[in-house]
């Protein structure tokens, strides 16, 4: 029995001293991944950076000839390269629809008629008609557009707009917005519009649309003065307003309240950076909002921007730039009086009240009102005559589209089989070409310093800082045991960064490898550390894409180790959906370093991004444009045979989805199950 309990403690302390041991291991890689290595404003200076270089630079211009040729060029250029892609191109072909509902009393002189048009097939835009009781002849017409407000259409300051534009003469339209008032859905969260971007269709067109359409409206109207048509708003409605007034010449006098900036103002003003439709993607490839400003000329253009605006926008540093852009194309024109600006002094915050108002009418009666000694910039008082929320409903069809259900459409026509049956050598070259303009992939060089080495228990760690092409510099701790030299190189990425990968870290230095744990781009410790999606979002207007830069960090970080490691395997781990795309497509595009890849938590398909309704404030790699119009994840892994790839911990969605790879690899001569 003696024996018995002596065995059964020594076992036991063994245990106990083998936990231990495991404890202090993952402690010690813990303490060691979590070592910073660059300093924190070093992510952020770098995207500024990156982004600020490929911002388009507004030429000088001393032609009136060259300056409408390349105005014509940049409207022409938007609508086909930005806005009206995939789908969107046929969504702007469209029969238009609209119904006219109900008519409601609105005060002395004029009548609101309410009515919902179709911005695209299957989305209705509830709108509020204030029309003058008595007309005669032809009026102008007033596009009137809101921003972020819950209240939507029925915000008090728009109402009396309106209705002030009404008691003028003039025809008001007064929209709704895509994701405020009525239209407040989870579906048309701003957010999610990126969603139909992923699918190669622009998730702007939906926006442009609206606005587009929302003119025709007016233009219609047997009233309407096609030569006086203005358009007015604040915050996003002035982002609305420059950008339909620029690009539709229809428009003749604009009233941006508040609402943009230049991209080069933005990166240094942070307030400023817009969500996704305000940096649709690839805009920037054409032109910035300097460009859109000047594009005005010769048309009435009034800027408004308050002094002390708790928002976005503020004057002291969003106004001048654009005047000053816009001021020598107007003087091409010699029409310089054309261009006017207004700073908000009461209540100087976000706003456009009474002061911002009058500016806007003084604007009419300079420019549509001109030799009208009877026409009053003063605001007639119509607080008594503001109606409720309920009150101004439009009725919608209860199956009103969204960018969620817009995007599921696209799913459905994307084409199920794009996997040749059988490994095709010429498929994966034509691919990987496809890829690469895809995802912008770039041909990185590493130019790597070694900062002093540390060490924890029996890890051995040599710290990196990798500087990766001009652009970017890369975290990277290598870790040994100390043992004889690895055979496997795995470089460990991880969606919450390389902190926490110590699990996979620990398990990989047991299996013998030299672990690289790096932070790519936007993750761990490069993680931008203000407003870090909205860059996110600019980096795609300025052509380029986060997952693109991840991938070609990752790839050349994969060529420096086989240099640093001639007789080392080079494995990619990804731990997450968001590394594992990021991965894979490294993978894809480096066909001679990497050696393997293993993915945990991949997702089966990019399809599960629309079909879970992700935004891009939540995960921003997976909105390459057009990525999933090219490629699923299984033509991404395809492009990794016969290259072993391994999907970890899969479920029932991947087993289906991936199924067929396996046969790719007995195609060519392995037997090999890429699902685990």
């Amino acid at each position: 029995m003696y024996k018995a309990n002596l065995l059964a403690a020594v076992l036991f302390s063994s245990a106990m001293c083998a936990g231990f041991a495991v404890a202090d291991d993952r402690e010690a890689i813990q303490s060691l991944l979590k070592l910073p290595l660059i300093d924190a404003q070093v992510p952020q200076a770098q995207v500024e950076a990156f982004c600020e270089a490929r911002v388009p630079v507004l030429p000088n211009v001393d032609s009136l000839e060259e300056w409408e040729r390349l105005t014509n060029h940049w409207r022409a250029d938007m609508l086909k390269k930005v806005i009206l892609r995939g789908a969107a191109a046929d969504w702007a072909k469209s029969p238009r629809q609209v119904e006219w509902l109900d008519e409601i009393e609105g005060g002395p002189g004029y009548r609101i008629k309410k009515l919902r048009y179709e911005a695209l097939p299957g989305l209705w835009i509830p709108a509020l008609l204030y029309e003058p009781e008595k007309m005669t002849g032809k009026v102008p017409v007033v596009m009137n557009v809101n921003g972020h407000d819950r209240d939507g259409k029925a915000a008090k300051y728009k109402q009396i707009r309106c209705i002030n534009q009404a008691k003028r003469g003039m025809i008001a339209l007064n929209v709704e917005w895509l994701g405020m008032g009525q239209l407040s859905t989870d579906g048309l969260m701003h957010y999610r519009m990126n969603q139909l971007d992923l699918c190669g269709t622009a998730g702007i067109a939906p926006f442009y649309l609206a606005m587009e359409r929302g003119l025709d409206v007016l233009l219609d109207h047997e009233h309407a003065d096609h030569e006086r048509v203005a358009v007015a708003g604040l915050s996003g409605g002035g982002w609305q307003t420059i950008f339909i007034s620029s690009l539709d010449p229809r428009v003749t006098l604009t009233n941006p309240v508040a609402g943009y900036s230049s991209f080069v103002t933005r990166i240094h003003n942070h307030s400023d950076l817009g969500d996704s439709e305000q940096t649709p993607c690839d805009m920037a490839t054409v032109a910035d909002y300097k460009h859109l400003t000047a594009m005005m000329a010769p048309r009435a253009t009034l800027l408004t921007f308050n002094i002390a605006d708790n928002c976005c926008f503020a004057s002291g540093h969003a106004l001048q730039p654009l005047l000053d852009a816009a001021e020598p194309a107007f003087r091409l024109y010699d029409k310089a009086d054309r261009l006017a600006s207004h700073v908000n002094h009461v209540p100087g915050t976000h706003n456009f009240e009474q002061d911002n108002r009058e500016a806007l009418y003084r604007m009419f009666g300079k420019h549509f009102y001109a030799g009208d000694a009877a026409f009053d910039a003063q605001e007639i008082t119509s607080d008594d005559e503001v109606k409720t929320n309920e009150e101004l409903t439009v009725p919608l069809p209860t199956a009103n589209a969204d960018f969620n259900t817009l995007a599921l459409g696209l799913l459905e026509a994307l084409p199920h089989e794009r996997l040749p049956a059988k490994a095709s050598a010429e498929w994966m070259a034509s691919a990987r070409t496809r890829l690469t303009k895809v995802v912008n992939a770039h041909d990185y060089e590493v130019e790597a310093v070694e900062l002093p080495a540390k060490s924890s228990s029996e890890i051995h760690a040599k710290l990196w800082k990798l500087n990766v092409g001009n652009d970017w510099t890369v975290p990277a701790i290598e870790l040994t045991t100390g043992q004889e030299a690895p055979v496997t190189t795995s470089i460990v990425v991880a969606d919450s960064g390389r902190a926490s990968a110590a699990e996979t870290v620990e398990r990989l230095l047991k299996e013998g490898h030299r672990v690289l744990a790096v932070d790519p781009f936007y993750i761990g410790e490069s993680k931008i550390s203000s407003r870090d999606f909205l860059f996110a979002l600019l980096v795609g207007a300025v052509g380029e894409r986060p997952v693109g830069i991840q991938a070609s960090q990752l790839g050349a970080i994969a060529r420096w180790s086989k240099q640093q490691h001639p007789d080392s395997d080079i494995q990619l781990v990804a731990v997450g959906e968001r590394m594992s795309l990021a991965a894979i497509i490294a993978a894809g595009l480096e066909a001679k370093a990497i050696d393997r890849v293993e993915l945990r938590g991949s997702l089966a398909s990019l399809k599960q991004v629309v079909e879970r309704s992700y935004g891009v404030n939540e995960k921003p790699e997976f909105f390459c444009f057009g990525l999933l119009d090219a490629f699923d994840i299984r033509e991404l892994a395809a492009l990794v045979v016969p290259r072993e790839v391994s999907f970890i911990g899969v479920d029932d969605r991947a087993k289906a989805e991936l199924a067929c790879l396996k046969s790719w690899y007995g195609d060519l001569g392995r037997d090999y199950d890429p699902l685990r």
